[in-house]
């Protein structure tokens, strides 16, 4: 049995963190993370589940009905926990401009678009790790 619901999908990432987010329209906001936990028990402390949900209160300041919700699915691999959280936060962000193109500029502004390019730095040959060098002996 095809499932007919209609909903958004985008990705999200940071350094090796990514959420592939889907998007639903819902009669009250729920989060589903790799099919069986919830926001809270996935992402236990408050900071963590406030960076998640900032997206949300964001683009119901500009243009998002209080009385609209999304059931939001996400499936999370790689990366830390901290990583993750703001995987998730850009991939819903993604996900809200294809909904509302009208939100882009609010969205842009909090700096929920940009794809964090930080990442770790590779290690060299002859090296410890990317800059650190072995001891150097002058005798």
């Amino acid at each position: 049995m095809a499932d007919t619901t209609k909903y958004i999908q985008a990705v999200g990432r940071r350094k090796n963190a990514i959420a592939r987010v889907r998007l639903t329209e819902s009669s009250k906001t729920h989060f589903t993370i790799n099919d069986k936990l919830d926001l809270a028990a996935y992402f236990p402390t408050a900071e963590l589940q406030k960076t998640v949900t900032e997206a949300f209160s964001t683009a119901r300041e500009t243009g998002i009905p209080e009385a609209l919700h999304f059931s939001v699915s996400a499936h999370l691999t790689g990366g830390g926990i901290t990583g993750q959280a703001v995987a998730l936060r850009h991939g819903i962000a993604r996900a809200l401009i294809t909904f509302n193109k009208e939100l882009r500029p609010k969205l842009k502004k909090a700096g929920f678009l940009k794809r964090d390019p930080r990442t770790k730095e590779r290690r060299k040959f002859g090296l410890k790790k990317a800059r650190k060098a072995p001891q150097w002996s002058k005798r």
